[in-house]
């Protein structure tokens, strides 16, 4: 990740052709970028420059005329790149991302950053703001940053001059790799939906929580001890079953307790999931199906990408939680839509957004996540209930997750055994496809009354 700083260089914008035509740079303009990075490794999977662009001169920029360009070198084999904006001071529907190539100098690739008419004019002595962006290959492939041309491992703001700004066909500041430019590809924070792609499926017809299809197909049903919930809790996979519920064969996670001894229950898919349409149907409840009721107990539809350290900038959480008898401080039944940036566990810091519905959802309910163009849009029964992003739009592949567990510290504590009960009738996703919520009805449907059980093109 690499923030340029940028001069006006005139023998060097000879090297670089091909610029979108605009109006000429005046004398007055001069325009510096600042660069860092998130992600400082020589390996990555995805490229992480973050810039600021710093109006030095004496004239003010309408923005829409600017371009910054990030060089590097493509891997191989060359799939191709996807740009995203994870958050913008600016906001990230008024920053663009295009791909070039480049032949005869120390870079083949570039990324080209531009922005629409609403991010607005840079007045003198004024900055941009934060671009925090992101780029990967569309394989999600590893990248090898130490041969790129811009990149510099530093987690603070510098001007950085193997980072070009241009205005039209004047290079204002930076320095160039040298070669020629060729070619120009367009690229923007959201994919173009694709009806025949990638998608997982399942309505989880399984025999047990043994049945070798379940790890077959990448689920894995979780056991032995770790967070969260009460300490000492244990992830119990003999209380996953798949019984016939309403007429349907489902998903049953049933945790129970004794008002201190707890045990969960909780079963998640493989970490590969990023842009795209999430959808489960799930019946939450709101009381024990045995012994006595006020436990703080977390029923769930989630997806994750593991914290790594605290504060992990490329940690990555979207969240249906529902509590039936409140806990966080809730009182009672609490729906909660949570996207995170990151956490650190101790001393507790919490860096997410959340919506929250307060009402009883007892029942069987259809969630949709939609993740595109950085915005997460949650659904609930066909209506939108939350729509986050900025920099909490997630960065990296994540699991699809289901579990029921219990807050630690919100036992009742009364005497006797009680256990809770989630089911999931179906779970499916659609890569880089943002579908409505009857769209996501009208997939599922299909699959059923052709027979598919299960389906994994992901």
């Amino acid at each position: 990740m690499s923030k340029r700083t940028f001069a006006a260089f005139g023998a060097a914008a000879v090297a670089v052709a091909g610029l979108v035509t605009a109006p000429t740079a005046l004398a007055a303009d001069a325009v510096t970028a600042q660069y860092r990075t998130s992600a400082a490794g020589a390996t990555t999977d995805q490229v992480e420059p973050w810039f600021k662009l710093v109006n030095s001169g004496t004239t003010t920029v309408p923005l829409s005329e600017l371009r910054i360009r990030y060089y590097f070198k493509s891997e191989t084999p060359d799939v191709g790149y996807r740009f995203a904006c994870s958050w913008a001071v600016r906001g990230c529907g008024n920053v663009t991302g295009a791909f070039g190539t480049l032949t005869g100098g120390s870079a083949d690739r570039y990324l080209e950053v531009g922005f629409t008419a609403g991010a607005g004019s840079l007045a003198p002595g004024a900055d941009t703001g934060d671009l925090q962006l992101r780029f990967y290959r569309s394989n999600w492939g590893a990248i090898n940053q130490a041969d790129d041309y811009s990149f510099l491992a530093s987690s603070t703001y510098s001007a950085w001059s193997r980072v070009t700004v241009h205005r039209g066909g004047t290079l204002l500041f930076g320095t160039p790799p040298g070669g020629s430019s060729t070619t120009t590809t367009t690229t923007t924070t959201s994919t173009p939906p694709n009806p025949n792609g990638p998608a997982l499926f399942d309505d989880f017809s399984y025999t047990g929580s043994g049945d070798p299809r379940i790890a077959q197909r990448g689920w894995t049903v979780r056991s032995g001890g770790g967070g969260p919930g009460v300490p000492g809790a244990v992830w119990d996979p003999a209380l996953v079953t798949f019984p016939t519920v309403d007429g349907q064969q489902s998903l049953r996670l049933e945790s129970s307790n004794n008002g201190s001894a707890a045990r969960q229950t909780e079963l998640y898919h493989q970490r590969k999931f990023f842009e795209g349409t999430y959808a489960a149907r799930v019946k939450f409840s709101d009381a024990p199906v045995y012994g006595p009721d006020g436990d703080h107990v977390v029923q769930t539809f989630f997806t994750i990408t593991p914290l790594q350290s605290d504060l992990d900038p490329n940690y990555g959480e979207m969240d249906f939680e529902y509590l039936p008898n409140g806990g966080w401080g809730e009182p009672a039944n609490i729906l909660y839509e949570t996207t995170w940036e990151t956490y650190r566990n101790e001393p507790w810091l919490a860096d997410n957004v959340h919506d929250e519905q307060r009402r009883s959802y007892a029942g069987w309910h259809d969630l949709v996540i939609q993740v595109s163009g950085g915005r997460v849009k949650y659904f609930v029964d066909g209506a939108q209930v939350a729509d986050h992003g900025d920099k909490y739009y997630p960065e990296t592949p994540m699991s699809i997750n289901f579990n029921l567990w219990f807050i630690s510290g919100g036992l009742v504590g009364a005497p006797g055994d009680r256990a809770y009960q989630q089911h999931v009738d179906w779970v499916y996703f659609a890569k880089d496809q943002v579908l409505s919520p009857a769209q996501v009805s009208s997939r599922v449907a299909g699959y059923r009354s052709a027979g598919v059980a299960h389906v994994d093109t992901v």
